[in-house]
């Protein structure tokens, strides 16, 4: 593919509001449609966006491999003991034990807002992930 001036503006000029947009879809995915995968996913199309935009290797200095690895792991991890606190506390895998000061239990929506938290960072950094290898292959 060949990149132009026109090309590149436009990519990083529409990245920010992409990514914006992603945001926006993990952190209001508990009160409308959307959620933690599927503003992971527009997350990911930023960094595609720039990476066919310019380059992949403008891309990955933007988010270097390593981090996106680490922020993969991490979150993959505490997905994990979310999932086992539940079963830990006498429930089941992702159930919503914590208490609270009343003696009840936090509102299903802040454990669904931590759970969209953690899917949205580990689908972004996935998808990034296999986009740049694909891209950085497919440039050699």
């Amino acid at each position: 593919m060949r990149k132009t001036d026109i090309i590149d503006v436009i990519a990083r000029k529409l990245a920010p509001f992409v990514f914006l947009f992603g945001f926006y879809l993990v952190a209001f995915g508990h009160r409308t449609p959307g959620g933690g995968f599927q503003g992971g996913v527009v997350i990911a199309s930023g960094v595609i966006l720039l990476a066919l935009g310019r380059n992949p290797r403008a891309a990955l200095s933007a988010f270097p491999v390593s981090r996106l690895s680490v922020a993969e792991v991490l979150s993959y991890t505490l997905l994990l003991a979310l999932g086992i606190l539940g079963m830990t506390l006498g429930g089941r895998f992702l159930e919503n034990v914590l208490p609270t000061y009343g003696g009840g239990i936090v509102p299903r929506v802040s454990f669904i807002f931590a759970l969209n938290i953690v899917i949205g960072i580990k689908v972004g950094a996935g998808v990034s992930l296999i986009c740049l290898h694909l891209f950085e292959r497919e440039s050699r």
